[in-house]
């Protein structure tokens, strides 16, 4: 990869950028829409929402006043929890669409494979809101679909009646929690990893390690952790809603970790926490 335009090939040929300009977090109005612009003015051509974060609406705000061609643009977004089911997910779909002011979609994942609200039957919940996934992107509504934050047992169950395999999920993959099962799984499946919290939330810029990395290689620790997701082959999603920083975080194609920093980077187990446990999530 050599610049934020280059990107990966989904399974079903679709070409996806390789960096994407995350938004969870990020306030529904102006902060949000001067964010969205400001990636977009920096050369990311790839953003990442979600009905759960609440901000579609300026994220379509922003990509209309960009005046960028919608074509350059790759738009993601996820089902919300309480729309698990082919019906509900037929609506939210349409809202959606709807709030970002979009007539198609670059890709759709299920946020969360084992909402609270379908506990006792999550297995059909997902399967029928796959079907409405399989029909919008047969109809050409969708030009990808896929997943996030599921773990082996939730693909498996929903793979008993998909008919189209998910292209991408999307994790928790940062220095310290590499999912290394998951990943395997996904990829012998064809997947593609997508990272977010690429950046630990935060929490990274108070490893010790990560400072003394970042001063071998003169860069910022963001740069390092967006390099060593790339250099993991995951598809990161780094997110700020200050432009300096938006800027920063797009700079890190013209220097390469070390194989031995890419190996101590995955190995700082925790130090930004881990993942959390889709089967007992409270939402």
């Amino acid at each position: 990869m050599k610049s934020l335009t280059d990107c990966y090939r989904l399974s079903n040929g679709v070409e996806i950028p390789c960096i994407g300009f995350g938004t969870w977090q990020t306030p529904d109005g102006d902060v949000c829409v001067s964010s969205v612009k400001a990636a977009i003015e920096a050369g990311y051509r790839h953003i990442d929402t979600a009905e759960m974060y609440g901000n579609e609406d300026s994220v379509g705000k922003a990509i209309k006043e960009s005046g960028i061609d919608r074509k350059e643009l790759f738009i993601t977004s996820k089902l919300s929890n309480q729309a698990h089911g082919y019906e509900k997910t037929m609506e939210a779909f349409e809202g959606t669409m709807e709030k970002l002011g979009l007539d198609y979609l670059d890709m759709f994942l299920i946020h969360w494979p084992n909402p609270i609200a379908f506990r006792d039957h999550w297995q059909e919940a997902n399967a029928g809101s796959w079907k409405a996934f399989e029909e919008l992107y047969k109809a050409g509504r969708i030009r990808a679909i896929g997943i996030s934050n599921f773990r082996q047992h939730h693909i498996e169950a929903l793979m008993e009646t998909a008919t189209i395999p998910p292209m991408v999920n999307q994790m928790k993959l940062c220095p310290g929690e590499t999912q290394e099962e998951v990943v395997d799984y996904c990829r012998s499946k064809g997947m593609l990893l997508e990272a977010y919290s690429p950046l630990g939330i935060g929490q990274i810029f108070q490893v010790p390690e990560m400072q003394e990395l970042a001063d071998k290689y003169g860069r910022s620790i963001a740069q390092i952790c967006i390099r060593w997701s790339l250099q993991r082959g995951y598809l990161p999603l780094p997110k700020s809603v200050t432009p300096s920083r938006i800027q920063e975080n797009a700079r890190v194609f013209d220097f390469e970790l070390e194989e031995t920093d890419v190996r101590l980077i995955a190995g700082l187990k925790g130090c930004v926490g881990y993942a959390a446990d889709p089967d007992t999530r409270t939402f």
